[in-house]
């Protein structure tokens, strides 16, 4: 269970973005974090790109600058509010990820960034069920989030980190093979690429 630490990094956006900055140093800074998912990919100004569970706008930010057509799409309303005020440039949609108002085959890529480690086992099945339906045929899925250390070296930074961030999902997350869960879903195999002693992954999976 997390402490109220949680609570606090979501309800002052000064805490959260320190928290995340912190964080990133282990892949070399937070600009280089939010562009882990996105190497390789080919994305220009009409590249139609989802940024799912934008929060308020951390990657969006990057996507807009490959893009004039990047949609940020959160469950949130003070998230997105933040994220207009942050990032004008890109299209916002209050929605839940599991349950997208949107027309299939419609983005060339979608991207999500720490975020799948808040769902139930439920909902990341219908999350990326709902990724796959709104992707173009040879579209992509990127997203970056927790995976279990292969370095015990990382162990108790990650477990401590955990305990007062995060909830039982994230600890569920380090337990599931995301990357086997997204072939299972239609995806081609997964490219899985492991950063910081292994406690966070990098995948991504083809339409």
């Amino acid at each position: 269970m997390a402490t109220i630490l949680r609570d606090w990094s979501y309800r002052y956006q000064c805490l959260y973005d320190s928290i995340s900055r912190l964080a990133a140093l282990s892949v070399g800074g937070e600009a280089r974090f939010r562009q882990l998912a996105l190497q390789g990919l080919t994305i220009h100004s009409e590249t139609q790109v989802l940024d799912l569970c934008c929060g308020s706008g951390q990657t969006t930010q990057f996507l807009v600058r490959l893009s004039r057509n990047v949609t940020g799409l959160d469950a949130s309303p003070k998230s997105l509010q933040r994220a207009r005020q942050n990032v004008p440039e890109a299209s916002y949609v209050e929605a839940f990820a599991e349950k997208m108002p949107f027309a299939d085959n419609l983005f060339d890529v979608v991207h999500t960034s720490v975020a799948l480690h808040e769902m139930q086992p439920q909902q990341l099945r219908k999350i990326i069920s709902e990724v796959y339906r709104v992707l173009k045929s040879g579209g992509v899925f990127t997203l970056v989030d927790f995976h279990a250390p292969t370095n015990p070296i990382f162990w108790p930074g990650v477990s401590v980190f955990l305990l007062l961030f995060e909830t039982e999902t994230a600890w569920e997350l380090l337990k599931t093979d995301l990357a086997k869960l997204l072939t299972e879903s239609g995806f081609e195999p997964s490219e899985q690429t492991l950063y910081s002693g292994g406690s966070l992954q990098v995948i991504q999976a083809k339409k």
